[in-house]
């Protein structure tokens, strides 16, 4: 497998760490985002929708889009499992990322910061501010779901899919010196995660592409 990367993007990192948990090898393919790498002919070829992560599958097909290859990967490669087998509890996994991917990442990338500064004089402190809301509104959810489940990871004994989704965006929240200190559950989990080989070589200060 290829895997069409760029270290900062917090959607290749969660990809990155479900490749390791499932112990399975892939060549690193480094996309620059800064240089708009991924908007190039050579790549839209690769990926018609010009965003990281894409991958190369053991077919030679290419699968865009992180929440798709993550389902395909826990599909096709199912150890060990991200997902519990009960119906209610995958809803539940889903439900936290969500918050992530669906309601949080979007609007916090550098498409949008990039839209905010050319088409409404953004300044970096109206980036921050922005990051900070959105950030603190997903927090503010996942934090209580954490302290209910009182588990050392996200759902349970071992770290999974939602575990994958969540230290990617503190990762960013703590590049933009968002205040953490309301979450010491989303703390706690993100702390157990990063001491695990599989999310500490997944960093981004760990990928060949890194410049930090």
């Amino acid at each position: 497998m290829k895997l069409y990367s760029y270290f900062r993007s917090s959607a290749a990192y969660r990809l990155r760490i479900a490749l390791n948990l499932k112990g399975l090898d892939y060549d690193y393919v480094p996309v620059n985002l800064l240089k708009a790498e991924q908007k190039g002919d050579e790549y839209l070829r690769l990926n018609p929708q010009g965003l990281v992560p894409a991958m190369e599958l053991p077919d030679g097909s290419t699968l865009g889009q992180s929440v798709a290859l993550l389902e395909w990967l826990e599909e096709t490669y199912p150890e060990p499992p991200l997902l519990p087998t009960d119906a209610l509890a995958r809803a539940r996994v889903r439900s936290l990322i969500g918050s992530i991917a669906c309601d949080t990442h979007p609007v916090c990338n550098i498409a949008v910061t990039n839209y905010l500064k050319s088409h409404f004089d953004a300044g970096q402190a109206d980036i921050v501010d922005w990051y900070s809301t959105w950030m603190h509104r997903c927090f503010s959810a996942v934090e209580p779901v954490l302290a209910e489940n009182a588990s050392p990871f996200c759902f349970g004994e071992q770290p999974g899919m939602a575990d994958l989704y969540l230290v990617p965006q503190i990762y960013n929240a703590r590049r933009f010196d968002i205040d953490l200190a309301p979450y010491p559950n989303i703390r706690g989990v993100v702390d157990r995660c990063i001491a695990l080989p599989a999310f500490r070589d997944a960093a981004p200060e760990h990928q060949p592409d890194s410049t930090v």
